[in-house]
């Protein structure tokens, strides 16, 4: 990259995926309100909070390329953030067992002169859960700080049996999509 490349996100599991591709980055975190919209769906509200987070640090950094993303989790139409509680956590994977939802990210790639934004949606089919799976995996504290209330890259990966579309979306950075997003850089 021509210029210094910054990840606005304070996720571990994105930090993990961007250095796998190779990119050279640092992490600086953006504190913006994350409160859906009346009306705002799943893909709007990532899209949204992937290009506020990355413009907050853009302007701080404005020599930089910034990348901002954020995940939720769609199920019946309500969005799944991170659980504020274990019993939120209890309640949103009670809302996933047995069933198949949607994970959404939005990926914002800005520098002062351009602008490159895109979603992933994929599919994930949950297998059923007992209560005591349930309270079993909360207990964990595995499912406190993801969207959904779990990590397939984690011990949910056993009521996991398939995803349709892109397995790093689900963890938080569709790899793919925003290496084409960094292409498109001039």
């Amino acid at each position: 990259m021509s210029k210094p490349v910054i990840l606005a996100s304070q996720s571990p599991r994105r930090r993990e995926l961007l250095a796998q591709i190779g990119v050279d980055f640092r992490v600086v975190t953006a504190d913006i309100d994350e409160t859906p919209l009346p009306g705002e769906d799943h893909r709007a509200y990532t899209l949204r909070l992937a290009d506020d987070k990355a413009r907050a640090i853009l302007v701080q950094h404005p020599d930089s390329i910034v990348i901002g993303a954020d995940t939720t989790v769609e199920v019946d139409g309500d969005l799944l953030g991170k659980p504020r509680d274990a019993a939120d956590a209890a309640r949103m994977l009670r809302l996933l067992s047995g069933r198949a939802h949607q994970v959404t990210t939005g990926i914002a790639v800005l520098t002062n002169d351009q602008t490159h934004i895109a979603a992933e949606t994929t599919n994930v089919f949950f297998s059923a859960m007992t209560d005591d799976e349930i309270a079993a995996y909360v207990a964990t504290g595995e499912p406190m700080d993801k969207a959904g209330a779990y990590g397939i890259q984690g011990r949910a990966a056993e009521w996991i049996p398939r995803i349709e579309g892109d397995y790093n979306n689900v963890v938080g950075l569709p790899l793919a999509k925003l290496a084409s997003l960094l292409k498109l850089l001039k």
